[in-house]
């Protein structure tokens, strides 16, 4: 299928009419279907349906967006005065392939674990916010990143995905897209930027807002401004950033991508752009292929792209030093107004299709110490949003204990992994591109 006929250059649709059949409220659990059991310490999902809901069940109404107003969802001051966590859940659930790693067990798998943990508001009380309200994400909203022409084409083959029941972008990753694609990436742009709204408002009550964590899919960080691309639909980071920026007058943003692959569409959003740092550390020669160590941002933006490749094998060792060596000391250079980390999950050593070697403890020490990080240099004004993460208990442990982390609890980490399974890093070679990026970019 060629790309060209997939998406046709003119635009058409009824945002009211998307609005009013496909905003998600998540109230009370199970929320994925009678039909969810709990596996071990997975989660799987038999004849699931998506789910309808009516912007009448709460009051919703869509509008570019152009300024934060009073239906944009946030909690009101009395709940966020002592949140530490606020996250919001979009599981796509009419968005799957059967058989797909990126299919929609993955966030009911990590709601699952967030219940069993006891790491949701039922167990934590005024320190957790799950934000139940929020509208999709505008045409606007999108088209600050991706091409209208896209997003025309994607909202017309929604017909034929509907008639076909799934479709296939040749040369995007595979990325697929079946009628209800469109809406529910819509859908998950918004819960990320109603995150970005919740946690701004906080900040302006208190000194330490609530970190936001977006529990969303399709992912987001390597569809390009012309399409989709590598299982991902729209940038939802990307679009959080530039939304940040217009809306909220954050104008320094600064991005952390630690998923195991290149997130090359935030990179290609922003490679110009001076007031947006793009930080992505990955495996080197891992799909798309891109994020070498010299690519650094062009004009403007030079010197506010930082790629770090990282050998196979890499582990525990290899991030606690780029975090100290790396992340930091740029993050302390850019002096950013918010931080947004692309959290992607698929570096953990039991995930499938990749081959670093990152624990659970691996991800709550790069959430510990991002929040701290945050309240250090940007009034602790940070948002996750899951990316990449295929095997379903390490996404759902991982995911787990970085709430943890967020919260200001000890790690469990040793509950879960498994040491001995665990090689020794490439030390050497770890050091060798940490002591490069460090020179190419005077750290």
């Amino acid at each position: 299928m060629e790309l060209q006929t997939l998406f046709p250059t003119s635009f058409g649709g009824n945002l009211l009419f998307l609005a009013q059949n496909h905003i998600c409220k998540w109230k009370n659990h199970p929320r994925f279907g009678s039909d969810a059991k709990i596996m071990g310490h997975g989660c799987i999902l038999k004849h699931m349906r998506p789910r309808r809901y009516s912007s009448k069940n709460f009051g919703a109404s869509i509008s570019c967006s152009t300024g934060v107003k009073e239906d944009s969802f946030v909690p009101p001051p009395t709940q966020l005065a002592d949140a530490k966590v606020i996250y919001s859940v979009a599981p796509a659930m009419g968005h799957n392939q059967e058989s797909h790693p990126e299919s929609n067990f993955r966030v009911p798998a990590i709601v699952s674990a967030l219940e069993k943990m006891e790491l949701t508001p039922k167990f934590r009380g005024s320190e957790m916010i799950e934000l139940q309200n929020f509208r999709p994400a505008s045409v606007d909203d999108v088209a600050s990143v991706h091409a209208r022409a896209y997003l025309s084409g994607l909202e017309k083959a929604m017909d034929q995905a509907s008639e076909q029941g799934i479709i296939f972008i040749d040369g995007s990753g595979p990325t697929y897209a079946t009628s209800t694609t469109f809406q529910e990436s819509l859908i998950a742009a918004g819960a990320g930027i109603s995150l970005v709204d919740s946690v701004v408002a906080a900040s302006r009550l208190r000194r330490h807002p609530p970190t936001g964590f977006a529990l969303i899919r399709p992912p987001g960080h390597h569809a390009v401004p012309k399409g989709p691309m590598g299982f991902c639909v729209f940038g939802n980071v990307a679009i959080a950033a530039r939304y940040a920026q217009r809306v909220h007058g954050l104008k320094r943003v600064f991005i952390i991508d630690f998923d195991v692959h290149h997130g090359n569409g935030t990179n290609d959003a922003f490679y110009d752009d001076p007031d947006i740092f793009f930080l992505s550390t990955h495996q080197d020669g891992s799909y798309p292929g891109t994020g070498k160590i010299d690519e650094v941002g062009d004009g403007n933006g030079e010197g506010t792209t930082l790629n770090l490749p990282l050998p196979g094998g890499s582990g525990d060792i290899a991030m606690r030093t780029v975090f100290d060596e790396v992340i930091l000391p740029c993050a302390q250079r850019f002096q950013p107004d918010i931080i947004l980390v692309s959290a992607g999950y698929d570096g953990h050593v039991l995930d499938p299709l990749a081959s670093l070697q990152f624990t659970t403890g691996t991800y709550y020490m790069l959430a510990s110490n991002i929040k701290q990080l945050a309240k250090d240099i940007c009034g602790g004004r940070c948002i996750f949003f899951l990316e990449g993460g295929y095997n379903l208990d390490s996404l759902s442990y991982s995911v787990g204990d970085s709430f943890r982390a967020l919260l200001g609890e000890r790690s469990l980490a040793f509950e879960f992994d498994n040491p001995a399974i665990l090689y020794e890093e490439p030390s050497t070679k770890v050091k060798q591109a940490i002591q490069r990026v460090k020179h190419i970019h005077s750290l």
